[in-house]
């Protein structure tokens, strides 16, 4: 498909899929072809600074596109799933208004549903928050994952043991509507239409990559970057200061850890990142997956397989 095809009544196309996995470059390809441009769905790149330890795509590197919700957030404040799909769909249709083809991309699935399906949001309560974040930061994650999974064990499995942020708001809102979370959780319908392409690698390509990338992050400067960001109030903010990355090199800053400590626990924590959020993507059936690129020689590839499956041709993985 020619930029001259692509039309304001073409799908969304959403590139989906683990970290590393390829997606910043297949999007670029992407939206190339189709006179597209970018919207990012990964909520740690909405905070100005979080460069290195994201894999913040450069300006020099995006190629002339237009890239949305990048930058948004100082690092002090929490990011908004709310906030997100008000701004992100305002952001898709001034893109359609233009003539071109919206390209989300990203690998934060709760953003990524969020933004297409029919998805409200419950009300809140500073107060009963505030009371969870505390008990979460003094009693740690695990006990409010106990509590959750004896009230919804369907929230508990997908949000996990470790993610304190959702587990404090999903027993705000039980708490709030006497209802369970995951009856409000986001269903497989459509409110924005998509196209929804999925990269799959393989963990045996996968984690050498992660390695490989959690190296070079840390001698492009990532300690120095934290520490930027700390007199920016990193430790004051729920959620950047948790980011993997960011919160091994804080303990690293702190030493706790050594720097060969750092950077395997970064490694390890990304590693299963990337599980995490394979579980997350694969079970929508309505993702077509492609094997991702193996090399920067393998884009190309990768490229035409994503185009294949916005004109209707089959992806590698599609079966």
């Amino acid at each position: 498909m020619t930029a001259s095809h692509a039309t304001a009544d073409l799908p969304v196309v959403a590139i989906v899929g683990s970290t590393a996995t390829g997606k910043s470059a297949i999007s670029l390809a992407v939206a190339e072809a189709l006179d597209g441009e970018i919207v990012n769905a990964d909520a740690m790149q909405f905070y100005r600074g979080m460069d290195i330890g994201t894999a913040k795509l450069p300006v020099v590197e995006r190629r002339g596109i237009a890239h949305h919700q990048l930058d948004t957030l100082d690092v002090s404040e929490d990011a908004s799933v709310a906030r997100f799909q008000r701004e992100a769909r305002a952001d898709i249709a001034a893109i359609r208004e233009r003539g071109r083809t919206p390209i989300v991309v990203g690998g934060s699935g709760l953003y990524h549903r969020a933004l297409l399906d029919r998805f409200e949001f419950p009300p809140t309560d500073a107060q009963v928050r505030a009371r969870l974040e505390a008990r979460g930061e003094t009693e740690g994650p695990g006990v409010l994952y106990r509590e959750l999974l004896e009230s919804d064990p369907e929230a508990a499995a997908s949000i996990g043991p470790s993610n304190t942020k959702r587990l404090v708001r999903a027993l705000e809102v039980i708490e709030i509507t006497g209802r369970p979370f995951s009856s409000g959780l986001p269903r497989h319908e459509y409110q924005v239409p998509a196209i929804q392409i999925g990269l799959e690698v393989s963990h045996d390509v996968l984690d050498p990559r992660i390695d490989a990338r959690v190296d070079a992050m840390w001698e492009q400067g990532l300690v120095d970057e934290v520490t930027g960001l700390v007199a920016q109030g990193l430790r004051d903010g729920t959620t950047a200061r948790r980011a993997v990355g960011y919160a091994e090199t804080l303990r690293h800053l702190d030493g706790e850890l050594t720097a060969d400590q750092t950077r395997a626990l970064i490694a390890q924590h990304t590693r299963r990142l990337a599980r995490k959020q394979r579980q997350w993507f694969r079970p929508d059936p309505r993702v077509t997956w492609i094997e991702g690129p193996i090399d920067e020689a393998d884009a190309a590839r990768a490229a035409a397989d994503a185009l294949a499956v916005v004109t209707g041709g089959a992806g590698t993985l599609s079966a």
